[in-house]
């Protein structure tokens, strides 16, 4: 072994072992194939609005920091998410940055995380990187929430943060209301910290907890615009009492948002009505897909309120190779918990896209041995 390659490896031993232990998250090479992997709004703006994009970006002083644009930013998304009055918002580099930061504020000895399994993997990545524990609780068989076993770990472990997605992912289904309500309740009574509800696929979604927010002031509304329809510009956006938010805001980077990502979701925030289209396409998609799925012999989809759908197969492996085979990356999602046996998560795409795998899929079913 030469020196130099010695002493990095012994300079790899400062390094936390539960981090080397952990795999860094992947992101699968989608090139040449229909992507329907990542739950991305397939549409690309129209020419018309491309072209003014392009002049609008072409005029940031990017020889500056972020400045007070980025208040016009905040005023922009307060009208977009109609805050409630006393509610203030932090921005963030997607919403796993503000994971991060929510994990971070929180990093005292002992503080625990809580969220149900199957669910969003950065709730736990986030938390063990900051020395939190991380505490997940196992959906029923059919997806819901065990409201008893999650009231029982509140109670328990008294989490500092509690995350329910609403819609969940991977499932793509909303809870129970009063499920979620006992939960919430249950944080209250404890008075151990706060619930944070996940909102990243509410453009597809038929319910918001919005309404509920001034009722319980230790609740947060977390959303992103990726699902909007700007994957690739990076923009989440945490909504809470204000005194609650300033203290949060604290653990925020300074300059943590581009003046690119600043103009680009205001100039989409101003044509919302284009992305509001595009997500009724991707809904009536939806629906098509899943009707499609139902007459497929050994596959059971399941209730969808995101731009995703899970779907059990006979051979999540075998469907996942016919699929790419066939020129179509979606996600195996099998291996992530143990309800999710033979389960993959399909994007809804384009009509045409849709088209494909529709096609594609019921080809690979057809090869797969019985």
């Amino acid at each position: 072994m030469s020196n130099s390659l010695s002493k990095a490896t012994k300079a790899i031993e400062v390094i936390r072992p539960d981090v080397r232990a952990m795999h860094a998250y992947h992101v699968q090479d989608a090139a040449g194939f229909i992507k329907l992997d990542a739950m991305e709004n397939p549409f690309t703006l129209p020419a018309e609005l491309q072209v003014e994009l392009g002049q609008r970006l072409g005029a940031v002083a990017l020889n500056r920091y972020p400045g007070t644009r980025i208040n016009d930013l905040h005023a922009a998304l307060h009208r977009h998410a109609q805050v409630p009055d006393g509610y203030s918002i932090v921005l963030g580099n997607g919403s796993d940055e503000l994971i991060s930061l929510l994990s971070l504020a929180c990093a005292q000895p002992g503080a625990t995380v809580l969220a149900p399994l199957p669910g969003f993997v950065m709730y736990e990545m986030s938390a063990k990187l900051q020395g939190l524990n991380f505490v997940g609780v196992p959906l029923t068989a059919d997806f819901e929430l065990d409201t008893a076993a999650m009231v029982a770990a509140v109670r328990q472990h008294r989490p500092a943060i509690t995350y329910i997605a609403y819609p969940n992912n991977p499932t793509a289904n909303l809870w129970d209301d009063d499920a979620i309500q006992a939960i919430v309740d249950a944080v209250a009574q404890e008075g151990c910290g706060f619930v944070v509800m996940d909102e990243a696929y509410q453009p597809f979604a038929s319910q918001s907890y919005l309404g509920r927010l001034p009722k319980s002031p230790h609740v947060l509304l977390m959303r992103t615009l990726s699902k909007f329809g700007l994957a690739g510009v990076r923009l989440g956006y945490l909504i809470g009492p204000q005194a609650l938010v300033a203290e949060f805001d604290k653990a925020r980077p300074p300059y943590n948002v581009s003046v690119l990502n600043a103009e680009a979701a205001l100039f989409a925030l101003e044509h919302e009505a284009e992305f509001t289209r595009q997500a009724q396409v991707i809904k009536a998609e939806r629906e098509r897909v899943q009707a499609a799925l139902a007459t497929m012999p050994g596959v059971k989809s399941y209730p969808s309120q995101a731009n995703m759908i899970l779907v059990r197969v006979p051979d999540a492996a075998a469907v996942f190779t016919g699929l790419k085979e066939r020129g179509i990356l979606i996600k195996n999602v099998a291996g992530m918990h143990g309800l999710l046996a033979h389960c993959v998560r399909l994007t809804v795409g384009l009509p045409s896209e849709n088209d494909a795998l529709i096609a594609a899929l019921q080809s690979t079913l057809n090869s797969i041995p019985t």
